[in-house]
């Protein structure tokens, strides 16, 4: 899974206002135990612990963040909900692998990670012990409005799980806000998205309840269609998408604390 060897100038493409993406919607083509409803917005595994892998029903447009919120949990199960991309286009697929991991990654141009608090940060050439390293942000910057990730601005206010009104739900939106729970914990909310580069290669990033996890894979070829996978994995039950607006979903990120830090 190599990066695309052909540079393409891809940076005069992003460097302006853009028309707002459509709304995002699973694939007809899913895992044999994931129901979907007929809104294409709700994926549910109605059995077993596997056979959950789904895909965006379009691929995703550069700085789109495909988002969902884990909406039930099962019991019993060791593992969690899994997150990538890739550049097989599922019509094509002659039957969806039993997992994501290894399965469909093993098929090549996939890149997918099971969901961790330290996730799969990938360090840059040039200063690889300084980004692995690299503690993350305090949570007081994350009371920004957006979030900063390579070019992109992305409003940060639905990328936050929020919990049922209840008589605790003002705690438990603090801690959403504060990123402390476990990622793959009812209501919180995961998404991945690219940042392309003018050499023709992109970035692959997953946000955790409006935390940007940094770049977990480099080197995708931003030239293709790319599509969200989501792996509706053991005790990851049921997940629902959740839309952004992204207003002009203008990719240019301007300065902000976050940027800077």
């Amino acid at each position: 899974m190599g990066a695309v060897s052909d540079r393409v100038d891809l940076g005069a493409a992003y460097r302006s206002a853009r028309p707002e993406p459509p709304p995002t919607r699973f694939h007809q083509v899913h895992g044999a135990n994931i129901r979907v409803d007929p809104s294409g917005t709700r994926a549910t595994r109605v059995e077993s612990f596997a056979h959950g892998v789904c895909f965006s029903r379009e691929p995703l447009a550069p700085g789109q963040v495909f988002l969902v919120e884990i909406e039930e949990k099962e019991l019993g199960w060791c593992g969690h909900l899994r997150l990538g991309l890739t550049a097989l286009d599922p019509a094509t697929l002659a039957a969806v692998p039993e997992f994501s991991l290894p399965d469909l990654v093993s098929l090549g141009h996939t890149w997918v990670f099971a969901i961790t608090r330290h996730h799969n940060r990938v360090s840059r050439e040039d200063r690889p012990e300084a980004e692995a390293l690299a503690p993350s942000r305090p949570p007081a910057l994350l009371v920004e409005p957006y979030v900063c990730i390579e070019q992109f601005r992305i409003p940060r206010d639905r990328l936050v799980g929020r919990s049922r009104p209840g008589l605790y739900s003002h705690l438990l939106d603090q801690l959403y806000e504060l990123n402390v729970l476990p990622p793959t914990a009812r209501r919180s909310r995961l998404g991945v998205l690219f940042c392309p580069h003018p050499d023709g290669t992109a970035d692959m990033h997953i946000v955790i309840n409006g935390e940007d996890m940094g770049p977990s894979a480099r080197g995708l070829p931003a030239a293709r269609p790319l599509y969200a996978v989501v792996d509706v994995f053991a005790s990851t039950k049921s997940v629902r998408l959740v839309q952004l607006e992204y207003g002009s979903f203008s990719p240019q990120c301007h300065p902000c604390r976050l940027c800077a830090a």
